[in-house]
């Protein structure tokens, strides 16, 4: 079971990762100051790009980050 000390320990290693340490705060800083609805702002993120271009990115990021776990089995 993953904890929400685990998720909040991976999110921040994602975000120093991908952003370095300042970015990261300065992300957490602008998420707190904003107060935004992070559901509602990830709802309208794709808005504005057709299938194909989704699909595209989908198959660009399978191929850049290949499954690793065990498949699952569907009784």
């Amino acid at each position: 079971m993953t904890t929400a000390n685990d998720i909040l320990t991976k999110g921040m290693q994602c975000l120093v990762r991908e952003l370095g340490e300042v970015g990261a705060e300065q992300f957490i800083s602008i998420v707190n100051r904003e107060k935004m609805d992070y559901t509602k702002w990830r709802e309208n993120l794709f808005d504005e790009m057709t299938v194909d271009e989704f699909a595209q990115m989908a198959v660009e990021y399978s191929k850049e980050h290949p499954f690793k776990g065990k498949k699952a089995v569907v009784l």
